[in-house]
C-alpha cells in the first residue's frame, strides 16, 4: 500500500483547496414582477420563464 513519504506542508494543502470555497448564487430580478429570483429557473412568486407562464403558482 502508498503510504506518502513526507507530511504534506500546510502551504501544499491549502493550494489545493484554493478552488474549494462555495459561490454565492447568482440572482437576478425577474423582468415579470421584479421579484429576486436565480437564473435559468422558472420565477417561483409569479412563475415565468423567458416571458411564459410556465408554472401556476397559489397565493398565498
Amino acid at each position: 500500500m502508498a503510504v506518502p513519504k513526507r507530511r504534506t506542508s500546510a502551504t501544499k494543502r491549502d493550494k489545493r483547496r484554493a478552488h474549494d470555497a462555495l459561490d454565492a448564487p447568482h440572482v437576478i430580478a425577474c423582468p415579470q414582477c421584479g421579484e429576486h429570483t436565480q437564473r435559468h429557473r422558472a420565477c417561483p412568486h409569479c412563475g415565468t420563464y423567458r416571458g411564459r407562464k410556465v408554472v401556476d403558482v397559489e397565493e398565498a
